[in-house]
């Protein structure tokens, strides 16, 4: 399972024009998932996320938390974050999961975020979706779990 994160000062992602989720300050999450992962990648993604500190604190430093800024998040599915670009031209997306697995864990991680007590807003799974970010810093990080079960 895969967390692109994206710190923001706003965001909103709309789908054919209609603004489905917007967010001021906080994160905007691409979330990717792959085949063998389960709840419990989803669960530790969702407390990691919930305190991540990557916001700056009264010194400059980047030391608080989404609960310290009153940050929200706003999570968009994205199977391209298991792209492999390796060989050739075209880009593979066999190591994204298939969306009758995906989709449920992707409401899965939504509602354990929420059971942190953060506001999310979400886009909508499987649409082409326009995403609009006023990235702040910048500051991107990739937050990854790998399923530890053997393939």
């Amino acid at each position: 399972m895969r967390a692109l994160l994206q710190r923001v000062s706003q965001a909103q992602v709309a789908v054919d024009g209609v603004v489905v989720g917007a967010i001021g300050r906080g994160f905007v999450i691409f979330f990717g998932v792959t085949h063998r992962d389960t709840a419990a990648e989803a669960d530790w993604l969702a407390n990691k996320i919930a305190g991540i500190r990557l916001f700056e604190d009264a010194d400059g430093k980047m030391n608080a938390a989404l609960h310290d800024v009153g940050g929200a998040l706003l999570v968009v599915s994205q199977f391209t974050l298991y792209g492999d670009a390796r060989k050739g031209r075209r880009p593979s997306f066999t190591a994204a999961a298939r969306p009758e697995q995906a989709e449920p864990l992707v409401d899965y991680f939504v509602a354990q975020l929420r059971r942190h007590g953060l506001t999310v807003a979400t886009g909508v799974f499987g649409a082409a979706m326009d995403v609009e970010i006023h990235n702040d810093g910048p500051v991107t990080l990739l937050v990854e779990k790998e399923n530890e079960r053997s393939p």
